[in-house]
């Protein structure tokens, strides 16, 4: 086993460049842990929002810190009283923070198995959305019959949410720029353009409103979203912090339920029901490029880092 691992660090709040590559002694795993040989993670919003200091008061970070929630990658060792899993094993997870780097610890509640004809970048962006996703859906507490409003229906989460709601029989309205809406067509959404005039436009295809709306963008659409749906009890935030103004939800994915949602979006991979746009990998010394692109707010589908 090696003694030392790479991974991308920083230790002060500020914009991209504070990540920098270091050199870091490998762990070994606790009780209830996995050590992870990473072979790609995903990036989120979440981990500039935390680099850049924006959510320190929610959740502050300890420095040094290692970005990253969503990993993909081989396991290398376990430590004690973990019976799910054994060197060698292929897995996928949520696991909070740390996933830049050559190798992770991750709790093994919040991981599971990789099927084997899934690709490691596929795996590696999966994780967070689905279970963002789920929780969603679940909070909408979204039927087959009804209609659900998307809004960055184009992005990780927003696309994967899609998609399981047209598994659970759903119609689907999804927001996005006129160069995604055949994408969203592709995913089984009717698109529409997000911003001004949203709610005419949701309307120009389900008159009398919806059932449900998923606001994953964050971009001032939950006036509308309220309008269409008939009031704030059934739509959900994940990027809206003005959310309680409009008596409007946040979503909040826990780890309670990981193993099972990831088990239940990578058969519907496996299937073919469910698909994942991979936008653009990154090698560790490519962080900083990585979250500069996500904080753009334009990417379809998901940004991954492969260990150089």
């Amino acid at each position: 086993m090696l003694k030392t691992y790479r991974a991308v660090q920083f230790t002060e709040y500020g914009g991209p460049e504070v990540l920098h590559v270091v050199d870091r002694e490998v762990p070994r795993p606790g009780p209830g842990e996995v050590l992870v040989e990473v072979r790609a993670a995903g990036v989120n919003p979440l981990d500039w929002q935390l680099r850049s200091g924006a959510v320190a008061a929610m959740m502050p970070v300890e420095f040094p810190a290692v970005p990253g929630g969503d990993v993909a990658g081989v396991v290398a060792d376990v430590g004690k009283d973990v019976a799910d899993f054994a060197a060698g094993d292929e897995v996928f997870g949520s696991i909070g923070f740390g996933s830049y780097a050559e190798f992770v610890l991750a709790p093994a509640a919040q991981i599971a198995r990789k099927p084997g004809n899934v690709p490691w970048e596929i795996a590696a962006g999966l994780p967070v959305a689905a279970n963002t996703a789920y929780q969603a859906l679940c909070d909408l507490d979204v039927k087959a019959g009804e209609t659900l409003v998307v809004d960055g229906a184009a992005g990780g989460v927003g696309s994967v949410a899609v998609q399981i709601a047209r598994h659970l029989g759903a119609a689907v309205i999804g927001t996005a720029s006129e160069r995604n809406h055949a994408y969203l067509r592709s995913l089984g959404a009717e698109p529409v353009t997000y911003g001004e005039g949203l709610a005419e436009q949701v309307r120009t295809i389900a008159p009398n409103g919806a059932d449900a709306a998923f606001d994953a963008a964050g971009k001032g659409s939950l006036p509308a979203l309220v309008d269409v749906t008939g009031g704030p009890e059934r739509v959900v935030t994940i990027a809206d912090h003005r959310a309680e103004e409009h008596g409007v939800r946040f979503v909040f994915a826990g780890a309670g339920a990981i193993r099972e949602r990831l088990e239940q979006a990578a058969a519907l991979v496996v299937n073919g029901e469910l698909t994942l746009s991979v936008a653009r990998t990154y090698s560790l010394s490519q962080a900083a490029d990585a979250h500069r692109e996500s904080e753009g707010g334009h990417v379809r589908g998901k940004l991954i880092i492969v260990p150089d």
